[in-house]
């Protein structure tokens, strides 16, 4: 039986209350059963679960139900195919069969956050070679199908190996690709893909994890392999004048387009400090770029490929998913007072667009995008279509960067009690039989382990600590504390 899990979040601030409140209602919504098999899809309209949210989303619903968590990685594993290539998708049908969908990648933000369960598992041995299997059969299918013309950077084949629909970057390529061989007929792909090769470098770097874990002796072999794809990325794709990634077309030539996928990299980890810092204090921290009112827009805003469309498109308007992935992203290069000041920034958006969990958000107002559930186009005058809301992606960013401001967080066995700043709040991770709480006046917080006091520490602050609560050590994650709705919008330089 799976340790049972649960959270509880009281906050002075009425509004967020409510928005926690809802995030929490609107999750349940998402919970579906595949066959006998409870997941948590990604809603909003998108009733499968894809490999490019839902073992990050489920793993970050693990705080609250363990069961749907696991199966949004397990059912990635179990649906492999016999030449290790994973699926882009999973759907129930309506016999309850379960169809795992092979037409594209969709993205990979499953090997870290996999790999997280294992200590929600109490570490599972099992589960963790299960894991292990699999990501040593998808690399090895990475590079045995898209290196197609042998320089060593893996490819994109379609629209969707990236999850980014409708941008115009990937011009006159195909949607999908249901062959392991590149696509006839395009401009553009085969394309060297900052992605695709950051897909392989999350598998090995958490291969190499896996292997310190079990002790197997395979661990400088896989920290070897990931730094190899790392130091091909960085000379095949990284801009050294510009200090950012740029994909190239299937002739060489780099897709002038810059995006938020060094954004992703920073996700997945194949970035050095030195790049994720350049990225973050020349792009994303540019007001006009990535740092608009609403932050995070999926392309440069001076970019000529920016476009500020409603509807599902990655050209532009910032995505929720975007938010969810920046949190990770962030926090592996020490930028957590960002985080802290991006989740603000959702939480605002949110809450002023009446509590309207979207897809999208405009980048200068900050306004959800209104779109159809359905069709997932903008809603015209008199349609009867519902407005998409309850999307998993924006649900789960919002209680994460809760956890992660104010409340308990659990990483690789470590607990993180993050002491936001600001009113007074109680928030409480119940995991097992092990209940961990936090109590605030707004500046100082008193933390607890089963009933007993552990510390007291100034608010601002995030203190990381063994499940025993000695302490390993403490991070800044504020450097100001919001006095105001709306922060203010200036180009900062970030020390990490």
């Amino acid at each position: 039986m799976l340790p049972q899990t649960s959270v509880t979040f009281q906050t002075a601030n009425a509004a967020i209350q409510r928005l926690f409140d809802t995030a929490e209602s609107r999750c349940l919504d998402n919970l579906q059963m595949f066959g006998p098999h409870q997941v948590l899809v990604e809603g909003g309209g998108y009733e499968k679960i894809w490999l490019e949210t839902q073992p990050m989303g489920g793993e970050m619903y693990a705080k609250r139900n363990l069961t749907a968590a696991v199966n949004n990685s397990l059912l990635f594993m179990d649906t492999q195919r016999a030449d290790g290539r994973l699926a882009g998708s999973i759907q129930c049908l309506p016999d309850g069969s379960i169809e795992a969908q092979f037409n594209k990648f969709q993205g990979f933000c499953f090997p870290d956050a996999a790999l997280n369960l294992y200590w929600w598992l109490k570490q599972d041995r099992n589960y963790l070679h299960k894991l292990q299997r699999c990501l040593i059969r998808f690399d090895e299918y990475l590079w045995r199908t898209r290196d197609s013309d042998g320089d060593g950077c893996l490819e994109s084949f379609c629209v969707y190996d990236t999850g980014e629909d409708n941008a115009l970057r990937y011009g006159d390529a195909p949607v999908y690709c249901t062959t392991d061989t590149p696509p006839e007929g395009s401009s553009i792909v085969p394309m060297a893909s900052m992605d695709v090769m950051s897909f392989s470098y999350a598998a090995r770097d958490t291969l190499a994890e896996i292997s310190a874990i079990l002790q197997d002796g395979q661990e400088a072999r896989w920290q070897n392999a990931a730094r190899q794809v790392a130091s091909g990325l960085k000379a095949r794709l990284w801009n050294e004048e510009k200090g950012a990634c740029f994909d190239q077309d299937r002739f060489g030539e780099p897709i002038p387009v810059l995006t938020h996928n060094n954004l992703r990299c920073m996700y997945w980890g194949s970035f050095s400090p030195d790049m994720a810092m350049r990225f973050v204090n020349e792009h994303l921290l540019n007001p006009a770029e990535f740092w608009t009112p609403m932050p995070l827009c999926s392309v440069a805003t001076n970019d000529p490929a920016f476009r500020n469309a409603p509807e599902n498109n990655w050209s532009g308007q910032p995505e929720g998913l975007t938010y969810q992935r920046a949190i990770r992203a962030l926090e592996r290069y020490g930028c957590e007072p960002l985080v802290t000041r991006l989740g603000h920034r959702l939480m605002q958006a949110v809450m002023e667009g009446g509590y309207l969990f979207t897809q999208q958000f405009d980048p200068f107002t900050g306004a959800p995008s209104r779109v159809s559930t359905i069709t997932k186009e903008p809603l015209l005058p008199g349609s009867s279509d519902p407005i998409q809301d309850s999307y998993g992606p924006t649900l789960l960013a919002v209680l994460e960067y809760i956890a992660h401001i104010w409340g308990v967080h659990m990483h690789r066995g470590q607990l993180w009690f993050s002491l936001g700043s600001g009113d007074p709040y109680t928030y409480q991770q119940q995991w097992d039989n092990q209940v961990y709480r936090i109590e605030s006046d707004g500046q100082f917080a008193r933390i607890f382990i089963n009933g007993k006091e552990i510390t007291v520490s100034p608010c601002g602050r995030r203190l990381i600590t063994d499940t025993n609560g000695r302490l390993i050590a403490t991070r800044t994650i504020e450097t100001h504390h919001p006095t105001t709705a709306t922060e203010e919008n200036h180009h900062d330089q970030y020390a990490g």
